[in-house]
């Protein structure tokens, strides 16, 4: 006679989920952007207006709330967010969206009513119909700057997008204030010329770079004369610009960098050196 014996055993078998999970991780200027969400499908469901309904709060996507995460503060149509975390609450209809970032984090779900308390900033935007379908539920980042970018939701034939703005200048100010108390030769290049190709105090982007450059002096590269050359230009200073300017180019042409070449090349003849 045998025996048959049964074991209980946890669940091994991964399935996928209908809605799946996303993590988007996007740099804006110095500012980290997190957006954590889950991407539901179209299925051949007729979304706005029906399954997810005009005039109600929607949590953004699909099982857990969507958030996003602020490394540094941001600002949303003049309101500002402070670093951290936030849910995202949209209310769409059928002409705009109003977006909603809420800060209580103690529950889940979607709440029946907002809480003002728990507000962190409102906005509302215009609703946009795209030519073609967008089957899986998407949020991105897009039209980057140093200072901000665009949050957009995508789906079916909607696209909504909303801008934001992130102290990046606040923040880099404050980091070359604190370096130049001991700068290295990377801080004193890097702060050069991020104050020139952000129209900041050019005198002060001219003491750094030659700062750089005498650091440099027994082993020169060509891209800090490069860099030397603009900022010097920019500052009035065409005579010390073209021999910076010149001296890359012979250097830049050692090093067989076509691109420096032509770029110096091009400032040289610009500046009636060439």
């Amino acid at each position: 006679m045998s025996c048959a014996t049964f074991y209980g055993v946890s669940a091994q078998i991964a399935t996928p989920q209908p809605s799946p999970f996303s993590k988007l991780e996007q740099k804006v200027g110095v500012t980290d952007v997190t957006i954590e969400y889950s991407r539901p499908g179209v299925k051949d469901r007729t979304i706005f207006g029906d399954l997810v309904p005009y005039g109600k709060i929607w949590r953004t996507g699909a099982n857990a709330r969507t958030k996003i995460t602020f490394s540094t503060d941001a600002v949303i149509d003049g309101q500002t967010l402070k670093a951290g975390s936030y849910s995202i609450f949209t209310i769409p209809n059928a002409d705009a969206w109003d977006v909603i970032f809420y800060n209580d984090g103690e529950t889940s779900g979607t709440p029946k009513d907002l809480d003002g308390k728990y507000v962190a900033a409102k906005t509302s935007v215009e609703a946009h119909e795209i030519p073609f379908n967008v089957e899986s539920f998407t949020i991105d980042i897009n039209n980057l700057s140093s200072t901000g970018a665009r949050l957009e939701f995508i789906w079916e034939k909607t696209w909504v997008g909303l801008d934001f703005t992130v102290p990046t200048d606040a923040q880099v100010t404050a980091s070359i204030d604190g370096a130049m108390n001991g700068p290295s030769l990377e801080d004193y290049y890097a702060s050069a010329t991020y104050y020139l190709e952000n129209d900041k105090d050019i005198n002060k982007a001219k003491v750094w770079i030659d700062k750089a450059i005498e650091m440099t002096k027994d082993n020169p590269r060509f891209w800090y004369l490069r860099k030397q050359a603009l900022i010097h230009a920019k500052a009035g200073s065409t005579k010390t610009a073209i021999a910076a300017a010149k001296a890359s180019l012979d250097l830049a042409k050692k090093a067989d960098n076509a691109a420096y070449v032509k770029m110096n090349t091009e400032s040289l003849k610009a500046w009636g050196a060439m």
